[in-house]
């Protein structure tokens, strides 16, 4: 399995590359700088490993929620570069992969992620470590203000990403004695989009680089509205 992933949703940058059981990224904190990096980090992984972006059985990219410019950037990006190698792209939820960041660095299995959406909002997921150990759905993911978000059965729940600082005493007060802790610091990066989107892609959950698109989220609930 060979595939890029890159992530510019948030204030930090970040490519990977997958090969087989081998995982390489490069990811640098930088604001608004991710249009001049993200090429060149993809360019590097790239040459260290010897392929051409033809070579690559995918490429994935965080496909939001998140910064609506970041968002669109990482679009932009691996729309243009999987449509010139004519290899297909798996969209993987930001928010599924600050989960399964998280449990790659503390092994926590029940995880809450909110992102600060602004407008007294966040974007809210929930999300369990499957038997694959691979972040699962428990809930759809959503844009709300931080006192009404879903509140998961059971205890032993994680905090994931600075929704939690920006909004903690909201959020602390709303989930009560299921909360275990957070980790407000956590970041989305490429390495676990790229866990993610390698399993998608052997299930064929992957689409052509023209209907590679963000996901907005309050966006969707605008039109719906």
């Amino acid at each position: 399995m060979k595939l890029l992933a890159i992530d510019t949703s948030s204030e930090t940058c970040s490519a990977a590359l997958l090969l087989d059981e081998r995982l390489e990224q490069r990811l640098e904190h930088a604001p608004r700088r991710h249009g001049e990096l993200i090429l060149p980090m993809m360019q590097d992984l790239l040459a260290e490993a010897g392929l051409a972006v033809t070579d690559l059985d995918a490429m994935a990219f965080g496909c939001g929620p998140g910064s609506f410019t970041g968002v669109r950037i990482a679009t932009a990006v691996i729309q243009g570069a999987a449509f010139g190698a004519e290899i297909p792209v798996v969209p993987v939820s930001t928010l599924a992969a600050m989960a399964q960041g998280q449990f790659r660095r503390t092994g926590d299995r029940r995880l809450l992620v909110a992102l600060d959406a602004r407008m007294e909002e966040v974007y809210w997921g929930c999300f369990e470590i499957d038997g694959q150990d691979l972040a699962a759905y428990c809930c759809e993911e959503r844009v709300c203000p931080p006192d009404s978000v879903s509140s998961p059965q059971g205890c032993g729940w994680h905090g994931v990403g600075p929704g939690w600082s920006a909004y903690r005493s909201l959020l602390t007060g709303r989930l009560g004695e299921a909360l275990s802790g957070m980790s407000p610091e956590a970041v989305c990066e490429a390495r676990d989009i790229a866990i993610l989107a390698a399993a998608d892609y052997a299930e064929g959950r992957h689409v052509p680089a023209d209907r590679a698109m963000p996901v907005y989220l309050r966006d969707k609930v605008t039109r719906a509205a």
